[in-house]
């Protein structure tokens, strides 16, 4: 049975941070949003759950940063320790929610301003003469159609709706992760920072732990380069995330001492990720790729939640900005992103560390020893200055040199 939906200004696939940002924003505008996910209200999401300084920044225009801090795990650092048990805290505005309660606020926060939402899944763009004109989703056991001025597609790292609607250039992830929750009251107030654990035994990867609200903890491992990229399609590297985990925990005596004493809530669950902007098109004539789905994920620590939201808000910028100049509004939406590329570009020269744990010895040392190199790198984690390339060759003679 084939039926149609009123038909909305905007049409936005995806009600994770990156869509229901967007949605936000424009129907805070008075414009008429459609928001659409396969998911019911209050899913979970596979993620670190940390939210750095970027999402701080977004939240806060988004008018939600009091109220998700009002239920999140606030944190002063990011604990780096390097493979010798070297340690240095980056200082930064941090707090860790988990998605399920993050997305569910934002989603509520976006029909709050007046956006609708529906659950349904994205099956193919509609199309008439070369510009996407609407969408046609599953709604249980029946085909809607909906006719929409634009289309915004935040549907996350999973490929399949990028590659339906004509917009994937790369199938496989760029990076993997693994992560659970553990319930350890007893081990409140004993790992406080955001802490990030590089390692021989954890190559190509490393391994985290946050802490989360009400005794909780966010404990996990990720891979950046999983995949090989071989002409769009790609294949895996020889690398498991249940072996890693494992040697996570054997070799971070905080990691085993967690998973001794607490209670693992559920289990252990895995995630694709996509970095720094690449492996989908940006825009096409009536669609815009937003969030993850465009690769708004950092390499190398696989940070992505504050970069989704806002990316997710230069999406509605450009609609707000070139209501009824297509092309205006695509070349807005792509210059944004394109300003960012040098952000990415900083994690992504880090990335390094992950193949080469030696180096976060190395940063770990200097920095312990030099206010200016620590100042550098909390200029990365706030994005409050541009301190250069830390793990460029370059970078690396001036940890000797400065």
């Amino acid at each position: 049975m084939t039926a149609t939906l009123t038909t909305p200004d905007v049409l936005i696939i995806g009600a994770g941070p990156a869509g229901s940002a967007c949605a936000r924003v424009l129907a805070r505008a008075g414009v008429d949003v459609l928001l659409v996910d396969q998911h019911p209200q209050g899913r979970d999401k596979t993620c670190g759950d940390g939210l750095i300084p970027d999402a701080h920044k977004a939240l806060a225009r988004l008018g939600l940063l009091d109220d998700v801090m009002r239920r999140a795990q606030p944190v002063s650092h990011v604990g780096c320790v390097g493979p010798r048990g070297g340690r240095i805290d980056v200082p930064g505005t941090l707090a860790v929610l988990p998605r399920k309660e993050l997305d569910a606020l934002l989603l509520q926060a976006a029909q709050d301003a007046g956006a609708r939402f529906e659950q349904a899944r994205f099956e193919a763009p509609l199309e008439q003469d070369g510009r996407v004109t609407g969408a046609r989703l599953k709604r249980g056991d029946d085909i809607v159609e909906v006719q929409a001025r634009w289309v915004v597609l935040a549907t996350g790292a999973v490929p399949k709706a990028l590659t339906a609607a004509g917009m994937c250039e790369r199938h496989t992830p760029s990076g993997v992760g693994l992560r659970g929750y553990v319930k350890a009251p007893q081990m409140v107030g004993r790992i406080n920072a955001l802490e990030v654990v590089w390692d021989k035994a954890l190559r190509p990867g490393y391994g985290w732990i946050f802490p989360a609200p009400d005794g909780h903890f966010n404990i996990g491992v990720g891979v950046t380069n999983s995949h090989k990229d071989v002409a769009g399609k790609g294949r895996k590297q020889d690398v498991n995330l249940r072996a890693i985990f494992d040697a996570f925990v054997a070799k971070y005596a905080p990691a085993a001492e967690l998973m001794r004493v607490g209670e693992l809530v559920g289990e252990l669950k895995g995630a694709p990720l996509r970095f720094t902007l690449t492996g989908a098109k940006w825009t096409r004539p009536g669609l815009i790729v937003t969030g993850e789905a465009v690769g708004s994920t950092y390499s190398f620590t696989g940070e992505g939640i504050g970069k989704a939201m806002e990316t997710g808000m230069l999406a509605a910028d450009a609609l707000l900005a070139h209501r009824d100049d297509d092309a205006a509004a695509r070349a807005a939406y792509e210059a944004g992103l394109t300003a960012l590329k040098p952000k990415f570009k900083l994690y992504e020269n880090a990335n390094r560390v992950n193949t080469h744990p030696w180096l976060a010895d190395l940063v770990i040392w200097r920095a312990r020893k030099s206010p200016r190199v620590l100042r550098r790198m909390a200029g990365v984690l706030n994005e409050t200055s541009n301190p250069g390339n830390l793990i460029s060759v370059r970078g690396i003679s001036r940890l000797f040199f400065e």
